[in-house]
């Protein structure tokens, strides 16, 4: 935060002496006390500042403050010293050098916080007896480099302590010093001149040659700032310029002059001659103002005493960080830029307000901003939280209980001009909800339409907070003192002020009184925000109980009913203003073991020690129950707000929100260890939450759209099993089935979705109920993630208006027909798998328990992933290799990878085959009875080609009779059922299971021959010429040649080569089968190639068929086994003539056909073509003559081919 070097600092105000007599010397005072030139702070009274600072070693003696001391410590921290002046005519010079010299800060707290863009608040506590409050432990370079956080704050104790610090000199109001930096390798040494204004025990301007543009101060300011708070007495002091230049005579104050213009004449010497001639002009205005500024002599009434705050750098910083879109760590800076604006607001400092207003300009003329309102995209995640921090810092701002009127009527008229503008983002991400307002538990207007309705913002609740007040006479009982209780007057009824123990009550909307807790902490009223929220809490708990007697009361008739409209329009956890979040960090921080012991230690280790220490249960308030605490409560408040029963928000964002903070809080609580007392809380809120019905999350009966408890639950059920078994198995099966109807709704309208989008896809918009809007349809639902990615799903939401709330604070009734879409549908049901996994992993051993948990989840889980994922979890907890088997869990797993397959059986999952496969393994761990027990129900779990392809072949291979230690009669007994799955599979589906079927009945004759009936019999109409190729294959592998051969005949009535056809994929099937067939002899010849010639129209592969039953001799044996002649067959009899007379059509045929769209650059080709159609007319015994008519026929028809034809003349004549 370092300013330009060269800029003069301003002066305050202007300063006369008019109490000074004409007929006093020149130099002195009318008391008669001269004023020396300097002065070092030593003496008595510097010694008690040095030990008031903390500055001498504990267990020295040390002289008692003096009066004056005393007074001038007081009145330096609360007048300006222009209001000293004019209240006293004449102040002594020691009173003066008092005041001036307690001016300065005090604390080094305040100097790191301006410095460094995160203090804890564990490093800077009162330390009582005097010593300061603010003093930093300097650990050296190791330190400096564990919190790259306060890099600035630690390097420029660095250099003090490196003595880097020189020429410190404090004139009035005013210090300045040199701070030299050592040189580094790549830069020299640098030595800075640092300025420094102060007042009132706070830094007003700072100036460094240094140039250093930053939000913070530079580690030069740092250095000399440590240098006069750890070294006053070496800290030469004096009072403010002006004062030395009264005491001044005209001959000193002319040398003065000319000496100063002497030294510096280049810079001052033009200033210092237009000074002059405005001095002795009698109508310029220097002459005509009384006195003459004085920028060491502190600040006028009028100045707002404030530390100094770069306000342009912190508008550029935000800037900087909003430009990068979340990019490069900006998210983490804004929100430390966040933390900074609590920090300030914790010590009461003016300027937190001022710096979250720069920052709140910055966020509203963000760019993005519009971009993302024209284009109808959402914000990103990261950048929407940062907009509720914005939100939530102003509703703490507002709520500041010792603001002025005139303060808060500021903020609200800026809060309200914020609002109004378009792209102000909305509160809940997406549209406006119908929820209570901040200051009335009911919401205004609740029949209205909701389109009607302005939208509630991120400054909404800000705004609404602006009417709030702090005057209640029982709100300030309460925060003020522990003794505030009343046994004697209360009441039952709803709103009595105290409870049946005479504990003060506090009844006001939730959230709201969550805001005056969060309020109080974050301006530094720890205490008083202790006692409010214990009160908070003690009216949850009475509420609770209230809750319960109702339900009991009207317990027959809402179970007779089956269904509920009691929900909460609100929930408590994923709300804006986090009230849950804001009791439990309070409660939690007031468990801290006090650690006063540790203050005084300028060590590290100390420091750190304190950050470790756990939380423990403290005596207790006389709010409190005996034996109960701060951590009691703490744990019970977030157990409350965890099982609420509230409705699911609309909106993505809103829905992601409740998961976030749902976790964030539970991941909170799973860092306190469970004793007894806090075990018997568990067990307290766990019984409630199951008997309470519609007012708890884990009722018998609850709304139909309220937030599924599943994660709570497994929580819940981890933290109970130790201690309450059956509890813990209870409170987690009714979490299982406490969304399950409303869960599977959803699966059918996101199966129903899938289908309409098909043609085209439709939809409500969310803006407007009343049209379409394709681009809100975008990505109806996206491809499942891997990792820790959430896939939520993305349906249309209409907008139809709430119900009433028909009862105080948060009990309402919504109307039935109102249906949100659950985005985060995916990541709930992720939960509630994860809670059936735990239940399962606990459960191991244990028959009656894997039974029950076994029953709720093929009850309740519907999605086939995540039943599959249980097998799989249950399956590798049997198998464990530290552990024996657990044969029934095994069959828990089988049973649920049973209940997949079925479930997938008609529906496509690319994940399929891995299921089938795992599901076979699942049933070889359990034994023969398993694997057998699925091949005979095949047809129920596996398509055929499953069956055949991977379940039968598992089950018959070597490695699964190895892995079993199968005797005879089991294999066989395997055997067997494979068969009799492998044969019906070939009935049902011939084309892809005839081949495994065959393969699996080798070794049974019988079973082999029926299934070689099943191909033959579907060859004619349901199996493909290649399917029928490979069979033959297969069975001439076998060595069944013939069956090959017949099998080749049929294949080859179901092909059709054309012309063109030259690399069809067939024509490898094709030779191998008059291969096999002159093989086998002449006559098996002689009936394949009538086939051949029908079929095939291609010259080449003809020709090439021809020319291989050309050159050798057809099969020794033929059938009967009649043995042929060793004899060539001959080109001129059947059955090669026809072969041969097919082929040279042919290629007369393709020939014509290439001609009809030849190109000059195929000329050469066509040329080699008629090369090889030669050589097969060459094959008749007129083939001369025949290619001899055919080339002239060429030359007569496509004569006008003259380029072609010379070709042809030149190669064939």
């Amino acid at each position: 935060m370092a300013e330009r070097g060269q800029l003069p600092l301003p002066a305050k105000r202007l300063c006369s002496r008019p109490g000074y007599g004409s007929g006093c010397r020149l130099g002195q005072l009318v008391g008669g006390t001269r004023l020396g030139s300097g002065a070092l702070c030593a003496g008595p009274a510097a010694a008690a500042a040095a030990a008031a600072l903390g500055l001498l070693p504990f267990g020295k003696t040390q002289s008692p403050e003096t009066l004056l001391d005393i007074a001038a410590r007081k009145v330096a921290e609360k007048w300006p010293f222009q209001r000293v002046e004019e209240r006293f005519e004449r102040i002594p010079e020691p009173v003066q050098r008092r005041i001036v010299y307690w001016s300065f800060p005090r604390s080094e707290r305040e100097i790191c916080m301006y410095s460094s863009f995160n203090t804890d608040a564990e490093d800077y506590t009162a330390v009582p007896g005097g010593t300061t409050a603010g003093t930093v432990p300097s650990g050296g370079a190791d330190t400096a480099a564990t919190d790259e956080s306060l890099l600035s704050f630690r390097r420029g104790i660095a250099l003090l302590d490196g003595g880097c610090v020189d020429n410190v000199l404090q004139v009035g109001f005013h210090l300045s010093g040199t701070v030299t930096e050592p040189a580094i390798q790549s830069e020299p040494e640098t030595v800075c001149n640092v300025a420094i204004s102060f007042d009132r025990c706070k830094i007003t301007s700072v100036t460094c040659s240094c140039r250093n543009k930053d939000i913070f101060y530079c580690v030069h300011v740092v250095a000399l700032s440590l240098y006069r708070i750890r070294k006053p007495d070496q800290v030469k002091l004096h009072l403010p310029i002006s004062e030395t230049l009264f005491q001044m005579n005209r001959d000193q104050l002319q040398k003065f002059a000319q000496y100063l213009i002497t030294v510096h004449h280049t810079e001052v010497l033009p200033t210092a001659q237009k000074l002059a001639d405005e001095i002795l002009s009698q109508n310029s205005e220097i002459s005509q103002v009384h006195g003459a500024p004085d920028p060491t002599a502190g600040a006028s009434i009028d100045d707002e005493n404030c530390w100094h705050l770069d306000e342009e750098q912190v508008q550029e910083q935000v800037k900087l960080f909003l430009s990068q879109a979340g990019y490069h760590g900006s998210g983490k800076q804004l929100n430390l830029l966040f933390a900074k604006v609590r920090e300030m607001l914790k010590m009461r400092d003016s300027n937190g307000a001022r710096m979250l207003t720069l920052i709140t300009e910055q966020f509203m003329a963000d760019r993005h901003l519009l971009l993302w309102r024209q284009q109808g995209t959402a914000m990103t995640d990261k950048y929407r939280q940062l907009w509720d921090e914005l939100g939530a810092l102003w509703t703490c701002i507002v709520l500041n209980p010792h603001c002025n009127l005139e303060q808060k009527a500021g903020w609200l008229k800026q809060l309200k001009k914020w609002n109004s503008v378009d792209v102000c983002p909305w509160e809940d991400g997406n549209h406006g909800n119908e929820i209570p307002n901040l200051t009335n538990a009911l919401p205004q207007g609740a029949n209205q339409d909701s389109l009607n309705k302005p939208h509630r913002t991120v400054f909404t609740r800000a705004i609404e907070a602006c009417d709030l007040h702090w005057q209640d006479s029982h709100l300030q009982h309460i925060i003020s003192s522990d003794l505030y209780t009343n046994y004697c007057c209360h009441d039952d009824t709803e709103n009595s002020l105290f409870d049946s123990h005479g504990r003060p009550l506090w009844h006001e909307h939730v959230p709201t009184a969550c805001a005056r807790v969060d309020a109080l902490r974050s301006h530094g009223y720890p205490q008083e925000a202790l006692r409010l929220a214990i009160a908070i809490v003690n009216t949850l708990r009475r509420q609770q109980q209230k809750q319960l007697e109702m339900f009991q009361a009207q317990k027959k008739e809402l179970l007779h009913k089956g269904v509920t409209s009691i929900t909460n329009l609100e929930g408590w956890v994923g709300h804006p203003l986090d009230p849950i979040g804001t009791l439990f960090s309070s409660l939690m921080e007031a468990c801290r073991v006090d650690d006063e012991s540790f203050h005084g230690f300028s060590n590290t280790e100390s420091v750190e020690q304190c950050k470790s220490l756990e939380y423990h249960h403290l005596p207790a308030h006389r709010f409190l129950e005996e034996g109960e605490s701060y951590l009691t409560l703490a744990v019970e408040v977030a157990l409350i707000g965890l099982g609420q029963q509230r409705i699911m928000p609309d909106g993505l964002y809103a829905q992601e929100k409740v998961c976030r903070n749902e976790e964030q809080l539970i991941s909170k609580l799973q860092e306190i260890d469970l004793d007894d007392t806090l075990v018997k809380i568990f067990r307290n809120q766990a019984v409630f939450l199951l008997e309470a019905g519609p007012y708890s999350g884990l009722g018998e009966i609850i709304h139909r759209e309220s937030v599924p408890m599943h994660t709570f639950a497994k929580y819940l059920f981890t933290s109970l099993l130790p201690h309450d078994a059956e509890l813990a198995y209870k409170t987690a099966l009714r979490a299982m089935c406490s969304s399950t109807t409303y869960i599977d709704q959803h699966q059918r309208e996101r199966e129903t979705a899938l289908r309409e989008s098909e043609p085209g896809l439709r939809g409500t918009c969310i803006k407007d109920s009343n049209t379409t809007c394709q681009d809100c349809i975008k990505g109806l639902w996206q491809e499942r993630g891997s990792g820790t990615e959430r896939d939520w799903l993305l349906v249309l939401e209409s907008m139809v208006p709430s119900g009433d709330v028909s009862r105080p604070h948060h009990i309402a009734s919504v109307v039935p027909n109102r249906y949100p879409r659950w985005f985060t549908l995916s990541h709930i049901e992720s939960q509630q798998c994860e809670l059936a996994s735990t239940m399962l992993t606990a459960a191991k051993g244990d028959v009656r328990r894997l039974e029950t948990v076994l029953e709720s989840i093929q009850k309740n889980i519907h999605s086939s992933s995540h039943i599959f994922k249980l097998a799989q979890d249950a399956f590798k907890i049997a198998t464990l290799m530290d552990s024996l088997r657990d044969i029934t869990l095994l069959k828990v797993s089988l049973e649920l990878g049973l209940q997949v397959m079925r479930m997938t059986l008609s529906t496509l999952n690319w994940r399929r085959r891995e299921m089938v496969r795992w599901l076979v393994t699942c049933a070889t761990e359990i034994g023969v009875y398993a694997l057998d027990s699925i091949m005979q129900n095949w047809f129920t779990l596996f398509t055929p080609t499953e069956a055949t392809s991977i379940v039968a072949t598992t089950v018959m291979s070597n490695s699964t009779i190895v892995h079993l230690h199968l005797d005879c009669h089991q294999q066989e007994k395997l055997a067997s059922s494979a068969r009799t799955l492998a044969l019906q599979c070939a009935v049902k589906d011939p084309q892809n299971c005839a081949l495994s079927a065959l393969t699996l009945c080798e070794k049974d004759h019988i079973a082999f021959e029926t299934a070689y009936q099943i191909v033959l019999d579907a060859a004619a109409t349901s199996m493909s010429y290649s399917q029928l190729f490979t069979i033959a294959r297969y069975m001439e592998h076998r060595g069944y040649p013939m069956r090959a051969y017949k099998l080749a005949t049929l294949a080859m009535t179901h092909l059709n080569l054309s012309y063109n056809q030259d690399t069809h994929p067939a024509i490898n099937d094709v030779l191998w089968a008059c291969a096999l067939s002159h093989s086998l002899g002449k006559n098996e010849l002689a009936a394949i190639i009538p086939l051949v010639v029908k079929s095939i129209k291609c010259a080449t592969v003809l020709s090439d068929i021809l020319r291989r039953c050309t050159l050798t001799t057809p099969g020794m044996v033929g059938l009967h086994g009649r043995r042929n002649s060793g004899k060539l067959m001959s080109l001129d009899k059947a059955p090669l003539r026809q072969l041969l007379d097919a082929t040279i059509g042919a290629y007369i045929n393709t020939t014509h056909s290439r001609l009809t769209h030849i190109s000059p650059r195929h000329y050469s080709e066509f040329i080699e073509f008629l090369s090889k159609a030669r050589e097969s007319f060459l094959m008749a015994h007129d083939g001369h003559i025949q290619f001899t008519q055919f080339i002239d026929n060429l030359k007569q028809i496509y004569k006008g081919k003259k380029k072609l034809m010379m070709l042809v003349r030149e190669r064939f004549g």
